[in-house]
C-alpha cells in the first residue's frame, strides 16, 4: 500500500486546504476518530433534545389554537406558531453554514465524510411543521457520535430515533390484535414502512434472503415503538401486537411486549452476514468506485463479521487496503461535497460563511444544490442520495456546478487567489495539463478559479 497524503484528503477527507496540512499516515487519520470532536464544539449544531423544545412549543401553541378557536388567544397562537417555524427555518440555514465551516476548517476530515455517509445511509426527513428542520439535530445526536462505534449501536440510535419513527410512519403502526386496535374497534393499522426499510436499506440489503412474511412479522414486532411528547422514544404496550413473531427463522417476543424484543432483533440484524456484505459493498462504492475491487469488499465484509460490526475495525480495514489508494479517481463528488471542498480550497474566514443570512443561504447554496440534484435535507426517498456517478454528471447538474463555481466564490472572498497558484492548492498533484492551461489562460481570477473548481479533475475523488 502506498499512502498518499493528498489523495487521503481528496478521497477520504474534505479536500485540500491551504490552511490545514494533509495527514501523514493512516494511523493519524484513524486517531482523529477517537479524540474529542473539536470541530463540532467550535461550530455547534443544535442536538435533537434541544430541538425537541421547539417542537414541544409548537405543539402547545397548536393546542391553544384548537381549544380557543375564533378567539384572540387562538389568533395570537397562530402568529406564535409562524414565528416558531420561522425561527426553526433560520436555524436550519445557520446549521448549514456550520456544516460548511466544519468542512472548511477541520483537521479531522475523515470524521466529516463518515458522518455524511452514515447520515445518508440512515436517511430521514421531517414531513411537516417544525420537525421539517430537524435533520441536522438528528444527525448531531444519532449519527455523528457513533461513526466509530459498533454498527449495532449506530443502528439502534438511528432506527429508534424519533425522526426515523416519524419519517417511516412507525408512529401510525398499530398491532391488529393490540389492546388499542380492539378497544377502538379497528381490525388493521399495521404500517410496514420501518420494517421494510430496516431490512432493505439499513441492514440486509434488497437482494438478501428475506420475504414479505419476514417484513410483516418484523412490522408486528416493532408495534409499540413510538415517541411521546414532545419527541422522545417511547414503547406503548397498548399498541403492540401480542404473541411471538418469527423473523428470519428466529422467534422473538411471546411474553409481555417491550423494547427488549425490538433491541434483540436489531442486534441480530446488525450482526447478520447479509448486513456485513451490504455495508461492505456500500462503503467500498462510496469511497472508491461504482465498481469496487472485490478484494476490498471482501476485506471489509470479513472485518465486519470478525468483530460483530465494529466500525472502528471496518474503518481501519478501508484505509489500510491497497485498493483504497489506487491513484485513479473514479467517483464523482456529490453536490454538497463539491461545494464544501471548493470552499475548503478557497479557505474563507469562518465569519464569511456564518454571517450569511437565511435568504442568501437559499440563494447561493440551497437553490444551486437543488439544480445539481441534491435538495438539502429533503431526500427523494428513504434510500438517500444516489451513489452512481451517472446521477451527478447529467448536463443540468454539470452546468449548475460551473455556474456556482464562477459566480459564488467572489461573493464570499474579497480577493480571490491567483488561479496559477490556486490550481495547486485545490488539486495538488492531481491537476492535469488542461486545468493548468485554463488557470494560465484565464482572463480574470474570477474565471480562473471557477474553471478550476468546475474542472473534471476537481469533481472526482
Amino acid at each position: 500500500m502506498r499512502f498518499d497524503p493528498q489523495l487521503a484528503e481528496i478521497r477520504f477527507g474534505c479536500g485540500l486546504s491551504p490552511n490545514v496540512a494533509p495527514p501523514v499516515s493512516v494511523d493519524q487519520m484513524l486517531a482523529t476518530l477517537t479524540r474529542p470532536d473539536a470541530i463540532a464544539a467550535r461550530f455547534p449544531i443544535e442536538g435533537f433534545d434541544e430541538f425537541g423544545h421547539r417542537i414541544g412549543n409548537a405543539l402547545e401553541l397548536q393546542k391553544v389554537r384548537r381549544t380557543n378557536r375564533g378567539s384572540v388567544g387562538a389568533l395570537a397562537a397562530k402568529k406564535a406558531i409562524r414565528l416558531v417555524k420561522k425561527d426553526a427555518r433560520i436555524a436550519q440555514a445557520t446549521w448549514f453554514c456550520q456544516h460548511l465551516n466544519r468542512w472548511v476548517s477541520t483537521d479531522a476530515p475523515f470524521r466529516e465524510r463518515l458522518t455524511m455517509f452514515w447520515a445518508d445511509h440512515f436517511t430521514t426527513m421531517g414531513k411537516a411543521g417544525v420537525i421539517r428542520r430537524a435533520v441536522s439535530p438528528y444527525i448531531e445526536s444519532a449519527i455523528r457520535p457513533h461513526i466509530n462505534d459498533s454498527f449495532e449501536t449506530l443502528l439502534q440510535a438511528a432506527v429508534l430515533h424519533p425522526m426515523m419513527i416519524h419519517y417511516l410512519d412507525q408512529i401510525r403502526s398499530i398491532g391488529p390484535n393490540s389492546k388499542r386496535a380492539i378497544g377502538a374497534g379497528k381490525s388493521a393499522g399495521l404500517n410496514e414502512n420501518l420494517a421494510r426499510e430496516l431490512l432493505e436499506l439499513h441492514t440486509l440489503g434488497v437482494h438478501a434472503a428475506y420475504d414479505q412474511t419476514d417484513v410483516t412479522q418484523l412490522a408486528e414486532l416493532l408495534t409499540g415503538v413510538t415517541y411521546g411528547q414532545p419527541v422522545t422514544l417511547k414503547f406503548r404496550k397498548d399498541l403492540a401486537e401480542p404473541g411471538p413473531e418469527v423473523v428470519l427463522g428466529k422467534t422473538y417476543g411471546g411474553g409481555e411486549a417491550g423494547m427488549r424484543d425490538v433491541q434483540a432483533v436489531l442486534r441480530d440484524l446488525a450482526r447478520h452476514p447479509a448486513t456485513a456484505a451490504h455495508i461492505a459493498h456500500k462503503m467500498a462504492v462510496h469511497f472508491t468506485s461504482d465498481t469496487p475491487d472485490p478484494a476490498l469488499v471482501a476485506a471489509l465484509e470479513a472485518a465486519f463479521l470478525e468483530t460483530d460490526g465494529d466500525l472502528a475495525a471496518v474503518n481501519s480495514t478501508l484505509l489500510n487496503h491497497p485498493s483504497a489508494w489506487d491513484p485513479v479517481q473514479r467517483n464523482v463528488k456529490q453536490p454538497f461535497q463539491f461545494m464544501a471542498s471548493a470552499l475548503r480550497a478557497l479557505a474563507p474566514p469562518p465569519a464569511a460563511i456564518s454571517g450569511i443570512d437565511e435568504r442568501d443561504v437559499r440563494k447561493i447554496f440551497y437553490k444551486p444544490l437543488s439544480e445539481m440534484g441534491q435538495v438539502w435535507e429533503k431526500p427523494a426517498g428513504p434510500d438517500g442520495l444516489p451513489e452512481e456517478d451517472s446521477a451527478w454528471i447529467a448536463p443540468q447538474g454539470i452546468a449548475a456546478r460551473l455556474q456556482w463555481a464562477i459566480s459564488v466564490p467572489n461573493q464570499l472572498i474579497a480577493d480571490l487567489p491567483d488561479p496559477r497558484q490556486f490550481v495547486q492548492t485545490a488539486l495538488g498533484d492531481f491537476t492535469t495539463p488542461a486545468v493548468n492551461f485554463a488557470a494560465d489562460a484565464a482572463e480574470s481570477r474570477w474565471d480562473g478559479v471557477g474553471l478550476i473548481l468546475a474542472s473534471p479533475a476537481f469533481q472526482r475523488t
